[in-house]
């Protein structure tokens, strides 16, 4: 498969299962509706184990602009590539979030308030504070970005392991998943923690475009800072990975 399109379907996967945990949560007489943060947290952290496991082997599973940014910047990923992941990941952001819309179309109807249909796509803040919210942004993407360039597979070496491969196969996107969920449960609260600019663009334009009836405004004056604070984050992490030499 072409680690575009592995991109694509990763990361519609990705917002398909995310998205549909919130869909599930926040809207009105759904099965899980009122199931909290907690539940939202667990939903992307195994959302992303799912989109890893499927992408992994064809793209490495980047399905965020900020984690294609932070690893070209460390030297990990070829910039030239860079620009064709982050497009495969907005449409697949996209498509994940029309998806949601299709399986939740009674319940969008259901539900009168115009914020929370809005908060199935995209993310908004607690407490509205521009720099602080970018902060926030910043610091749990940092942590994400920091730690996925740490992350490491098994090594076992040995004359009697020769031309044996040795690895733990779909269980090793686990990791990551566990990762997102622990930044959710512990810096979610202030943002609702997008820590990836194609997870909250592609769902945001995909409320836009949708006949989501009473959906009311898309929140466009905040979309920045879902964007630039993972691209800051990213770079810090980065930055510092490559400062500590390794």
């Amino acid at each position: 498969m072409h680690p575009y399109l592995a991109e694509f379907v990763g990361t519609a996967l990705l917002l398909l299962l995310g998205c549909g945990t919130v869909a599930n949560v926040i809207l009105n007489k759904t099965k899980g509706n009122n199931g909290g943060l907690i539940a939202i947290a667990f939903g992307w952290g195994l959302a992303v184990f799912a989109a890893v496991a499927f992408a992994g082997p064809y793209s490495g599973a980047h399905l965020n602009p900020a984690v294609s940014f932070g690893l070209a910047i460390a030297g990990k990923f070829a910039w030239a590539e860079v620009p064709g992941f982050v497009l495969a990941q907005l449409a697949g952001a996209f498509a994940g979030a029309v998806l949601v819309w299709m399986a939740y179309r009674d319940h969008f109807k259901a539900t009168e308030d115009g914020d929370t249909k809005l908060a199935v796509f995209a993310t908004g803040p607690a407490i509205r504070n521009y720099f602080n919210n970018v902060v926030t942004e910043v610091i749990g993407t940092f942590v994400l970005i920091l730690v996925v360039l740490y992350f490491t597979s098994p090594e076992i070496s040995g004359d009697i392991l020769e031309g044996t491969e040795i690895g733990l196969g779909s269980i090793g996107a686990l990791p990551v998943g566990l990762l997102v969920v622990v930044i959710g449960i512990a810096l979610g609260g202030p943002t609702g923690y997008a820590i990836n600019p194609a997870r909250d663009l592609g769902p945001r334009i995909a409320h836009a475009l949708l006949p989501i009836p009473q959906k009311g405004t898309n929140d466009w004056p905040y979309a920045w800072v879902p964007v630039v604070g993972p691209l800051i984050g990213a770079a810090l992490a980065a930055g510092l990975y490559l400062l500590m030499g390794v």
